[in-house]
């Protein structure tokens, strides 16, 4: 590929593009992509439910051999055990049940991801969420337990509002925070609808469905307690030239 750039036949913006589709490596368990970081700007992220923690570690050592930084998401307490002895320097988060291993480079300086949460036991997903955040270079700010039970708690912080260059709000109950959020900002809102709240939420549908009815113009919606996703649509927005 080098000798072909070289000679001009074919220019170095394809050569990426061809680079960027390949490899990947197998193993008996575990097909992994290595060149994911060159096509999305950051690496494959382990889903660590379902696996083993010597599953786990391993594809993290070869994530890791690839690269300088890693992502491992839904951990039990023996893989993030597993972890934190096989990467001393990992930052092992417990309620988000993530372990970050590394620096993300090239990080990312458009603007702050500001995650709020309604309520102190949305804070898994929010937590989920600002640790994908960071893990993927970006600068996090919080704001925790500002629902709209007493809304005053939110508007009182029309700086950090302002401030951020996208808004991940994480809800469960009636899911009505994000419609005030985007009622505020002209930033992007991305909406979490968590599985929190009685019986009639309906293990998050009720947020859900809400958030996906916003009267606030703009609001995007993500699947219920997915903090990552939250996290990877706010870097790819904030990544945006």
């Amino acid at each position: 590929m080098l000798r072909l750039v070289s000679s001009g036949d074919i220019s170095p913006a394809d050569a990426v593009r061809q680079l960027s589709m390949a490899p990947f490596e197998s193993l008996d368990f575990a097909t992994i992509d290595h060149h994911r970081a060159l096509r999305q700007g950051y690496p494959e992220v382990v889903y660590g439910e379902g696996k083993t923690p010597q599953q786990v570690v391993t594809i993290t050592e070869r994530i890791m051999e690839h690269g300088r930084a890693a992502l491992v998401t839904r951990t039990d307490l023996p893989t993030r055990q597993a972890l934190g002895a096989r990467f001393p320097e990992a930052v092992v988060n417990e309620v988000a049940r993530t372990v970050r291993i590394g620096t993300p480079t090239p990080t990312v300086s458009r603007g702050t991801i500001l995650i709020i949460t309604a309520g102190t036991s949305d804070l898994p997903v929010a937590e989920e969420a600002a640790e994908s955040a960071i893990a993927m270079g970006n600068q996090v700010a919080r704001l925790n337990d500002v629902g709209v039970a007493g809304i005053h708690r939110l508007l009182s912080q029309g700086d950090a509002l302002t401030r951020a260059g996208v808004v991940i709000v994480v809800a469960g109950m009636d899911g009505a925070l994000p419609s005030v959020v985007g009622g505020l900002v002209a930033c992007p809102v991305i909406a979490v609808p968590t599985s929190v709240g009685y019986g009639a939420s309906l293990g998050g549908l009720a947020a859900l469905f809400t958030m996906l009815n916003s009267c606030a113009a703009g609001v995007t919606v993500v699947n219920i307690d997915n903090g990552f996703g939250a996290a990877a649509a706010a870097t790819r927005i904030n990544s945006r030239d």
